[in-house]
């Protein structure tokens, strides 16, 4: 018979068991997202070493930011369409395609800049649709759709640019990719009102995982304990406050970090919390089954194809205003870092895999590998060989977690 202190002890022992139990099953079902953010802080703390404490500096952080933007908004739109179980390769001539137009619009017929973007993002969603039509409706597999319009729209741009650069485009323009938001409080040596928004998505972030902690418990899903729920809220706060600090000692938020942000909250609520992002989950993860309960899969993957079009537009716009010109050389293999984000960022090569977050994720893993590579000097030969084995090693790792679950 046991004693009241020996039941304490084993029942003490049994909770403890199961806690770790549960943290055991969390890392295991978190594996792919865990493991990347973990492979980006340590990325991101070997180039730090490596290149003398200059991969973190303020200045070069700023960097990384404008440098990786277009790729992360391409990114984005490529998650959508990889879950669907389809590829876009015609992303970065679409892009040069449209900054060439925007060029010939702005520099050329003076047109105002806010026509010119509400007109380029149109023709973007146009070719979208063009593109979604032959996937969805006539069948066409999307590789050879997209290939077709990588061929087709670098020719257009060629054509329409006559194989001369059209520079420079107005300083308003430019401010979408190299402008910084004011200073609202005048700061002398600090970004003041960059520590303001640091501190306000900060609240944002607290207040929502608390929210989606309550709401996970009410209908008795498993959480996590309130230890390892504290120290994760610590931990990113830290981060965000960090990050915020150190664009303060420059100049501050970039208007791109604005835009993207804004771009990362809309899509991960659409992709989580909406009807559309389920219908794309559903037809990635089985097409048919999707169609035969009730979803319009035709509808819900030309759409996917006409959101790519719009976002693979708005890059262009982006990175002809970070370049100051259009270019026929433009966009070019934004395509191929665009979809190695996404798979460096957990999506399937399957389809019905992937989120936002990882998206960024695998963008900025790709960025920081690129920017690190540039600052230790090595060469585009070694850095374009070191980025496809990244891209493999993630792609074989996502292939071995499928074949051992199961």
């Amino acid at each position: 018979m046991q004693t009241p202190v020996q039941k304490a002890i084993q029942h003490r022992s049994t909770a403890n068991e199961s806690k770790i139990q549960l943290l055991k099953q969390m890392m295991k079902n978190n594996m792919r997202s865990y493991g990347m953010v973990i492979a980006l802080v340590l990325i991101m703390l070997l180039f730090q070493i490596l290149t003398g404490g200059i991969l973190l500096r303020p200045l070069n952080i700023t960097n990384l930011i404008l440098q990786n933007s277009y790729i992360l908004v391409l990114a984005i739109g490529m998650m959508l369409v990889i879950i669907t179980g389809h590829i876009d390769l015609s992303v970065g001539s679409v892009a040069a395609f449209v900054g060439a137009l925007a060029g010939i619009l702005m520099v050329q017929h003076h047109v105002p800049m806010f026509v010119t973007v509400l007109i380029s993002l149109l023709l973007g969603a146009l070719i979208g649709a063009w593109q979604g039509f032959w996937v969805a409706y006539v069948k066409i597999p999307a590789f050879i759709v997209t290939l077709a319009g990588m061929l087709l729209f670098r020719g257009f741009t060629m054509i329409i640019l006559e194989g001369q650069s059209i520079a420079p485009f107005p300083k308003s323009f430019q401010n979408i990719s190299s402008g910084f938001l004011p200073d609202l409080f005048h700061g002398q040596n600090l970004h003041i009102f960059t520590l303001v928004i640091g501190l306000i998505a900060s609240i944002l972030f607290i207040g929502s995982e608390i929210r989606k902690r309550n709401n996970q418990k009410q209908y008795g899903f498993t959480i996590s304990p309130a230890a390892v729920f504290g120290a994760k809220l610590i931990v990113i706060v830290a981060i965000i406050m960090a990050f915020s600090y150190v664009l303060a000692t420059y100049e501050g938020i970039p208007t791109i970090l604005i835009i993207l942000a804004m771009l990362i909250i809309a899509y991960s609520f659409v992709a989580n919390k909406t009807v559309i992002g389920r219908h794309i989950y559903a037809i990635g993860g089985n097409e048919k089954a999707a169609q035969l309960s009730g979803i319009k899969t035709k509808r819900v993957t030309f759409w996917v194809f006409v959101n790519m079009g719009v976002l693979a537009a708005l890059s262009g716009l982006i990175f002809a205003a970070r370049l100051n010109a259009a270019t026929p050389k433009a966009g070019n293999l934004f395509e191929l870092d665009a979809i190695a984000a996404c798979f460096i960022g957990g999506a399937s090569a399957y389809g019905g895999v992937g989120t936002i977050s990882g998206a960024i994720i695998g963008g900025l893993v790709m960025g920081v590998i690129n920017n690190g590579m540039s600052l230790l000097g090595l060469g585009i030969d070694w850095q374009q060989a070191i980025k496809g084995l990244v891209l493999l090693v993630a792609v074989a790792f996502d292939i071995y977690n499928k074949n051992k679950a199961a």
